[in-house]
Formats: C-alpha cells, sequence, structure tokens
C-alpha cells in the first residue's frame, strides 16, 4: 500500500478569503516502510503572508519571491499523490487550501486525484477522548522526538506525522484478517498439514529479546492509553 503523509503552510487560515499555499511536505511510506521518495515545494503566494501566520511558519516573502507559482508545479504535485492514501492532521484545513489552489486552474478537486484520505486529528480524538491532539502533543504522548521542530514546516511536520501515524496504528496490520471469499470458492488449492505429528524444537528468548519485547509492549500499552487486553487477562 502507497500512502503519502501531507502537510502545508500557508499565507493565513482562509482559503475563502484569499489566503495561499506557501509550502507543500509530503513524505512516502509503501507498506508501512519509509521510502525516501519525498515532495517538497515551496510556492510563490503572490501575496503577504498575515503576522500571525509569519509567526508560526518564519516564511518570509523575500524567500519566497523566486520559488514558482503552484500553477507551475500543480502538474508535479498530482502527478506524485496519484492514487495513494493521503494521511493530514487536521485535513479539513489542508484540503480546504488545496482545493482552493486546484479550483483556480479549473482542475478536479484534491479527493478525486488520490485512493483516500485519513484524518489523524479524528483518529487521536477517538483514541485519545478528551486530551489534546495536536501534533505536539501526539509526539510528546507517543514518545515522537519532535525536539527540531521550533517552527512549523511542511516537509518536518510531514515526517513527524508518519512517527506518529505508525505508533498510533502498530499491529494492526499484522491483527487484520482477510475478510474474501473462502479459499475454495476462489480456485486456490489450500493444501492441510497435520502440525502434531511434528517435534519442533522450543527456542526460548536471550535476556536481550526479553529487553526488547517488554519495551515493545510497554510502547503498544501507551499507545493505546492504558487500555491493553493482556492486563485485563492478568
Amino acid at each position: 500500500m502507497r500512502q503519502i503523509f501531507l502537510d502545508t503552510e500557508t499565507t493565513g487560515l482562509y482559503a475563502d478569503q484569499g489566503d495561499r499555499v506557501i509550502e507543500i511536505g509530503c513524505v512516502e511510506l509503501v507498506n508501512r516502510k519509509l521510502t525516501g521518495n519525498n515532495l517538497h515545494l515551496y510556492l510563490n503566494p503572490g501575496r503577504e503572508s498575515h503576522e500571525e501566520a509569519l509567526k508560526v511558519h518564519g516564511i518570509t516573502s523575500e524567500f519566497l519571491k523566486d520559488k514558482p507559482k503552484f500553477q507551475e508545479v500543480a502538474q508535479q504535485f498530482l502527478d506524485y499523490v496519484k492514487d495513494a492514501e493521503v494521511i493530514i492532521h487536521n485535513a479539513a484545513f489542508d484540503i480546504g487550501f488545496l482545493n482552493a489552489e486546484l479550483s483556480l486552474l479549473k482542475l478536479p478537486l484534491f479527493k478525486e486525484h488520490v485512493s483516500g484520505v485519513i484524518d489523524t486529528l479524528v483518529m487521536a480524538k477517538e483514541m485519545f477522548p478528551g486530551k489534546r491532539n495536536s501534533l505536539d502533543a501526539l509526539c510528546d504522548r507517543l514518545e515522537v522526538d519532535n525536539s527540531g521542530r521550533t517552527l512549523h514546516g511542511a516537509l518536518l511536520d510531514a515526517e513527524l506525522l508518519a512517527d506518529v501515524y505508525i505508533n498510533m496504528t502498530r499491529g494492526q496490520d499484522a491483527l487484520l484478517m482477510d475478510a474474501g471469499e473462502p479459499a475454495e470458492q476462489t480456485g486456490i488449492v489450500v493444501e492441510k498439514v497435520d502440525f502434531s505429528r511434528l517435534d519442533l524444537p522450543v527456542l526460548a528468548a536471550n535476556p536481550q529479546e526479553l529487553t526488547a519485547h517488554l519495551e515493545l509492549i510497554q510502547q503498544i500499552d501507551k499507545a493505546s492509553g492504558g487500555k491493553a487486553i493482556w492486563k485485563e487477562a492478568a
């Protein structure tokens, strides 16, 4: 599965009032592995950033004046995200701005270019109800190092979001079962093996493996908000 973690920086908070995208950061995962095939774009918005927005991202108009306009890189961006599952924190904000940019070019809206969108803010509110669920708060809760995040930056935030998401969904892939048609209905031949006749050796874990296992169990327990089912069974 190809997943893209996406973040933007903008001149302000309101796309419907003329604010524009000034930075796009994308990080690619394939089968939950970072590929290094990332996309990072700075954009000339043709307008100044609001003072409050400038305090957040620190990207000046002087820095952006020689950068391409969105229309010059729109196809590159759309080719990159095409058919991927896109993960965004507070997706409504970023998608609202991307839709505004695409609309100016009379191009289809963002969701028509991708296979789907996951909002990690929605996920976090379900996992940690009543708690702060900003990206910084999730980094602290899930022990993701965000010490380099003095200002917001689209690529850095996308990288942090990838780490946060992997921690939030740790183990899910291994727990998923194929709910498709039975093998006999698909034409697949399944050979049954009688394991009762096999004398399998038992390999005990060494101290280092036991320590690594305990650390992983503790991480999973923390990511679940202390709701690990093995505590109830103990």
